[in-house]
């Protein structure tokens, strides 16, 4: 991913957040010639096991995911290949009438970031499933109601032959955070203060990362 300099945080709480806030990932391998690159939605946590000394910094750390084992993306990862996990934040568009000053161009706010890892896939049945159990436990925490998952486990057991979990040891992590850092600070406050009294849940959220800039 092509990030210009202004458009890069020093802080990586900043991607770590995304990720967390956004974790619906795009997974993306490269496949045979004959079949193409493969995409695939999937849901990404990390790693229970980062907790603890975990400095932050996301090379080093573990993401676990799974997809369907019927979806011939699954089939075509192999163990120690390379896997591209993209994240995609708040986006929003900007509306030159924003920036009150001509000439103008419309542009894009966006942020996202682009993760790369070796993958593990894994083969056993109970780590598949404490995969799943991890990954409901922190989405319950983060977006759900506490729903309590004991009296499904049962049914859990059932499907997750069906799923395919992995691990994958991040090598290399990129952000782009674009919030109109190239702007003037004032027809940069004015595009904050756009979105923040926004109607467009989007908006919003954008306004929120741009009060974070320095």
């Amino acid at each position: 991913m092509f990030v210009p300099s202004f458009y890069r945080e020093a802080d990586s709480s900043w991607m770590v957040d995304l990720i967390r806030d956004n974790p619906l990932a795009l997974a993306v391998a490269n496949g045979s010639s004959e079949d193409g690159p493969f995409a695939t939605h999937l849901p990404v946590i990390f790693s229970p096991d980062t907790a603890g000394d975990w400095s932050g910094e996301l090379p080093g750390t573990t993401l676990l995911g799974h997809m369907n084992r019927a979806n011939p993306h699954w089939t075509a990862l192999e163990n120690d290949g390379v896997l591209l996990l993209t994240f995609t934040g708040p986006h929003t568009y900007v509306s030159p009438t924003v920036y009150e000053v001509t000439p103008a161009a419309p542009t894009w706010n966006f942020t996202a970031v682009h993760v790369r890892g070796v993958l593990e896939k894994i083969d056993s049945t109970e780590e598949t499933l404490e995969v799943v159990q991890s990954t409901v436990r922190a989405f319950e925490e983060a977006f759900g109601d506490g729903w309590d998952m004991t009296e499904s486990l049962d049914y859990f057991r059932k499907i997750v032959p069906a799923v395919g979990a992995f691990r994958l040891k991040v090598t290399g992590a990129e952000g782009m955070f674009k919030l109109s850092q190239e702007q003037p600070a004032e027809v940069r406050d004015r595009v904050w203060k756009s979105f923040d009294q926004g109607a467009c849940t989007y908006q919003r959220e954008t306004a929120r990362l741009m009060s974070r800039l320095p």
